[in-house]
């Protein structure tokens, strides 16, 4: 047998608490992992992921030190070592890509400078070479042109190009083992989709060992060989991928997985009850005893072993029971023919023409968002889709006033015009329309408590002051299922489901007509982000709110949306009812979005329908998607701007292709055509 690569053994990780007492982060883990193997490290938010992977590289964050146990890298005891020996060994044979390559790259150095300074570092190359090294690892993680994307600076690359350069960096170095903490979180399906793939093909062709940490068990599933998952600083289920996923031992395990929306079933998925125990805690009995459905009494009388079960290992002294059956809430809108919000040809632009521009009427640039055209009736929810770069959140940008559009209209309900920037607003409308923002982290104020976060808009909008405004944040709290002991908290100190919370309570506290959720999910684990999608379709059924929901996951959208609009370049694709949207005849476009999911099944690849490219501007005429679209008819579709076609009632596809063509085999696979390395 071959000896593992990385070998972590009964590791404990953890911080001195008040009177001396050790407080673990880790308790005990043992986990190995063989060279051109991936291992995928799953589990909520404070599990221990992290901490985990890092110890890999003998990285501990401040205040932590070992309890006991080991952390051996390709047989180097990374904490017995010292701190040079450590640093000689990161980099050059064992490598960290970090969640945000965007804020890993340093802004101010092109990326060709980035990567020869780690060639610098770790390898004794001469100039010239570590010049054509350089472009050999811009062509190993396929970005185009690679002489001239290295000599571009990062902001110049998309999210997916970010990405691969920060891999290309990390493989510098020859690296024997990659550590990934979240590489995709915040990427959009085709984006994530193409980074995986060729993640994988990576790790198969150079015999790369993996370590993946992620929240997204659909990930997991099409990059990881073994998965182990994570709770309270336990391992509580290890093993190969597919008998984890497929057939779940823990009660834990199966509760992440229930929590997961599927695009194949409509309403809101499950979410686990009650909250893990606090970092550092003493554990008596089964960590995960408090929200287990299936407890026994035996479950509190002393903390389980890991038990082995053949493929796999689990942490449960019921491992062999059935599980629990689970279930999803389908949505019961209460949705009026009373319109809350309308767009018509709405134009966005960032670029405005200068002077020179206006004395030569040069022709003005395309808009990054162009006849926009929707409406949100009273208590609906829809969804707005599409990748990174469609106009998404530029359209709740504009309707929150925080950009003014270059043409059309955005009325209310009351034909009260929101074209006028923010600052022009008065008051009464600033409360109608509120926003939920995708990082509470950057939203809330960190020197505020929570008290004075939520008076702030109970101040503004309705002159409550004092204990008045105290007891209506006490009840936003509430409503938001957070207790009262929450108010005299600083941001600081809650998690970030909590802190997303807090968001949706400021943002409820103005009782607005319209709110705007812009990718309020997108970074919560699975099993908040479920409690998260009740508790705004309660909060929608309660106060009557209507909602633009934008997200890069369509199974979300699914769960939560009345309709769906689908954008690509800030053009709408396709319009409707969801259950139309999700079922064929679908937009060539809908149909690239659909393929790119990535379900919680290791046997489920995606269908990556469309080239891996980035576009900088939308076509001057034609169809937005002609340059990517597997099934581009020719010249009609790069000059013609394609027709609305009615497919049902609401219904709404922009396509030249023929109805009755639209749904079929004609949408061809990613190896088809050549988008993908083969074999």
């Amino acid at each position: 047998m071959t000896d593992p690569l990385i070998k972590i053994e009964d590791l404990s990780i953890g911080f001195t608490a008040k009177g001396g007492r050790q407080a673990p982060i880790l308790r005990g883990v043992s986990l190995e992992l063989c060279a051109g193997e991936t291992i995928g490290i799953v589990g909520e938010s404070g599990s221990g992921k992290s901490t985990v992977a890092l110890a890999m590289m003998g990285y501990l964050k401040s205040g932590l030190s070992v309890f006991r146990g080991s952390a051996v890298f390709d047989g180097h005891n990374m904490f017995a070592l010292s701190e040079k020996e450590r640093a000689r060994l990161r980099g050059s044979s064992i490598a960290l890509i970090p969640q945000n390559a965007g804020q890993a790259l340093t802004p101010t150095l092109k990326i060709g400078q980035q990567i020869d300074e780690a060639l610098q570092l770790h390898t004794d190359l001469g100039r010239a070479d570590r010049e054509t090294r350089t472009v050999e690892l811009l062509e190993k993680v396929r970005l185009p042109s690679p002489e001239e994307m290295a000599t571009r600076y990062p902001h110049e690359l998309s999210g997916g190009q970010q990405q691969r350069a920060a891999v290309a960096i990390a493989l510098a170095g020859n690296a024997k083992a990659l550590l990934l903490d979240e590489p995709t979180t915040g990427l959009d399906v085709t984006t994530q989709a193409h980074i995986l793939e060729f993640l994988r093909h990576l790790a198969q062709d150079l015999g790369v060992a993996m370590v993946y940490v992620s929240h997204d068990l659909g990930v997991i599933a099409r990059v990881a060989d073994r998965v182990a998952v994570m709770y309270a600083g336990q391992l509580v289920e290890e093993g190969l991928t597919r008998d984890v996923l497929n057939v779940p031992h823990h009660p834990y395990t199966r509760g992440l997985l229930a929590s997961i929306p599927r695009l194949g079933e409509p309403g809101i998925p499950s979410s686990m009850p009650g909250v893990p125990p606090a970092v550092g805690s003493e554990l008596t009995a089964c960590a995960f005893a408090d929200r287990c459905a299936q407890v026994r009494e035996a479950c509190r009388k002393g903390v389980p072993d890991l038990v082995d079960l053949g493929t796999s290992r689990s942490r449960c002294l019921f491992s062999n029971e059935p599980a629990a059956a689970q279930t999803t809430a389908l949505r019961e809108p209460e949705i009026r023919n009373d319109m809350a919000l309308s767009l018509d040809n709405v134009a966005i632009s960032y670029s405005q023409p200068g002077l020179l521009d206006r004395l030569l009427n040069r022709p003005t640039k395309t808009p990054t968002v162009d006849r926009a055209s929707f409406t949100l009736q009273k208590g609906e929810t829809l969804g707005l889709v599409g990748e990174s770069g469609s106009g998404k959140s530029t359209i709740l940008r504009a309707i929150a006033g925080l950009v003014s559009p270059r043409a059309g209209s955005i009325t209310l309900n009351d034909g009260e015009s929101l074209t006028a920037p923010v600052s022009r607003r008065d008051r009464e409308t600033l409360r109608k329309v509120q926003m939920i923002f995708q990082n509470a982290d950057a939203s809330l104020n960190p020197r505020q408590t929570i008290a004075e976060i939520l008076s702030a808009p109970l101040q503004l909008y309705f002159g409550l002051k004092g204990q008045a405004a105290r007891d209506k944040a006490k009840t936003l709290l509430e409503a938001v299922r957070l207790p009262e002991r929450y108010l005299d908290r600083f941001p600081g100190q809650l998690s970030g489901g909590e802190k997303q919370r807090v968001g949706v309570a400021r943002a409820f506290a103005a009782n607005p007509e319209v709110t705007l959720c812009d990718e309020v999910t997108s970074a919560l684990d699975v099993s908040v982000q479920a409690a998260a999608l009740s508790l705004l379709t309660r909060l929608q059924k309660e106060n009557g709110s209507s909602y633009i929901f934008v997200s890069h996951d369509l199974a979300v959208v699914r769960a939560v949306s009345d309709r769906v609009a689908v954008l690509y370049q800030g053009r709408i694709c396709e319009v409707g009812p969801s259950a139309q949207v999700y079922a064929p005849p679908y937009h060539p476009y809908t149909k690239t979005l659909m393929g790119a999911v990535l379900e919680p099944d290791p046997d489920t690849a995606p269908v990556l329908l469309a080239d891996d490219m980035t576009e900088q501007a939308p076509p001057a005429s034609g169809c937005p998607f002609q340059r990517r679209c597997p099934r581009r008819l020719g010249d009609i579709c790069d000059s013609t701007l394609p027709p609305a076609r009615q497919l049902g009632l609401g219904h709404v596809i922009h396509c030249h292709i023929p109805e009755e063509e639209l749904d079929g085999d004609a949408l061809r696979v990613a190896q088809s055509q050549d988008l993908l390395p083969t074999g």
